[in-house]
């Protein structure tokens, strides 16, 4: 190891998510609202209140030739609920980060990226290091990487997964949060490549046996013919949280029959389900969401389920990817942990041929947004979250913006290559 390799110091910045986390068990209950707030007392450990302001800890490498790199440490918005881990606590992150993760730091080599993770990210008296540390430090880590190679951070996955250098953008996928048919306009005029989410999170949302839910996917689907230009079609993706099982019933049949005549009704696009139904464990979901693909297939859709909830670590990943528990698996970032298990998340589900979902929250920052385009980009997943926040906008551009600059950069080292070969 030399000395231009190392981390001399490690500077720690307290921040702010970019929405709330929220508790998911009160709202499932049906906490009321009371305008942005929710109201009446908290279900899920950890939560002060059922809606908290996100925060988020920084972690900066004070690299040998004084350069600083960053990466963001912080919890979902759903923080707690479906085998996640609990909401994120700045206070004991930050001193399990000062405590055990600085000294490691201090005596990696910084320039290789998947052995660094290895080391710094390594258990602590026989546990996991809280989720958010390992995806904080793994981006920070990346970049240091990245600054030593003098490459962008996705040439860095590439490397170490030896994987070809990008050449096709990741679709785009966004989320409206609450304010849903004005953020659905957002979308079509801006072209996302895949819409809406509607965060159909609630009983009064789904409706009863779905009716809200139905005909919020009708006016979608109408919507983007409405204003959207001429050729627009993009793929239509809605998360119900669970609801779909919640009102309808748990048995697969009764699942695919909800999701397949739904699919019926929007014709000519397709349909993604994401979380249709929440059985409680890891081991049920892998087991049930199975028997939701066979049927749905038995039936002639193209209407595609997607796991969120109960899939989390890459352990947890290979196992549904493997089984073909889902179309497509949510890789939600910060949820796997380290940015090396993300990246490896995804050509798990490439290799058993599911689809890769490069996900994460709306409480998420810039920082470890962008991080994520790199890791989406490297591996070619097969769509991307615009992250953070609920705006739409910022979120869209941020992750479309650092995507475009990527495929600039690689775009104009292959042209100087060829430049140099005549």
């Amino acid at each position: 190891m030399t000395h231009s390799q190392t981390v001399k110091d490690v500077v720690l910045a307290h921040g702010n998510g970019c929405f709330f986390y929220d508790d998911q068990a009160a709202i499932r209950a049906g906490a009321p609202h009371d305008g942005f707030l929710y109201v009446g007392a908290p279900l899920t450990p950890g939560f002060t209140s059922i809606r908290m302001p996100a925060r988020s800890l920084g972690i900066g490498l004070v690299l040998s030739d004084d350069v600083i790199v960053w990466g963001d440490m912080m919890s979902v918005q759903y923080s707690g609920a479906g085998g996640r881990d609990p909401v994120f606590q700045l206070e004991s992150i930050e001193e399990i980060t000062t405590s055990v993760v600085t000294p490691r730091l201090l005596a990696v080599d910084a320039s290789n990226f998947l052995s660094a993770c290895k080391h710094v990210l390594a258990n602590h008296e026989g546990k996991r290091l809280p989720l958010a540390i390992e995806y904080g430090v793994s981006q920070a880590l990346l970049r240091a990487a990245a600054h030593f190679a003098r490459t962008t951070a996705a040439e860095v996955i590439c490397s170490e997964f030896a994987l070809p250098l990008p050449k096709r953008p990741v679709p785009i996928y966004a989320q409206s949060g609450d304010s849903r048919e004005l953020n659905v306009d957002k979308m079509i005029l801006k072209g996302v490549d895949i819409l809406p989410h509607g965060l159909i999170n609630s009983r009064e949302k789904f409706g009863p046996s779905g009716e809200r839910f139905r005909e919020f996917v009708k006016w979608v689907a109408k919507r983007t013919r409405e204003i959207g230009k001429p050729g627009y079609h993009p793929v239509l993706h809605f998360d119900v949280y669970g609801w779909i099982g919640l009102e309808i019933g748990l048995q697969a049949e009764k699942v695919a029959d909800f999701i397949s005549r739904l699919a019926d009704e929007v014709p000519g696009y397709r349909l993604h389900i994401e979380c249709p139904a929440d059985y409680g464990s890891t081991a049920a979901q892998l087991q049930e969401y199975a028997k939701i693909v066979t049927a749905l297939e038995s039936r002639g859709t193209d209407a595609k389920i997607v796991v969120d909830e109960q899939c989390n670590t890459l352990e947890d990943i290979q196992l549904f990817a493997k089984a073909k528990a889902a179309h497509i698996v949510q890789i939600k970032m910060p949820d796997v942990g380290s940015i090396a298990d993300g990246a490896a998340a995804v050509l798990v589900c490439k290799e058993n041929g599911v689809g890769a979902y490069v996900g994460g929250s709306c409480t998420e920052t810039d920082l470890s947004a962008t991080v994520a385009v790199n890791v989406a980009l490297a591996t070619q997943a097969d769509m991307i979250l615009a992250k953070p926040g609920m705006g739409v906008d910022e979120g869209i551009a941020i992750v479309g913006n650092e995507q475009s600059r990527v495929l600039s950069i690689l775009r104009y080292r292959r042209s100087q290559y060829a430049v140099r070969k005549r």
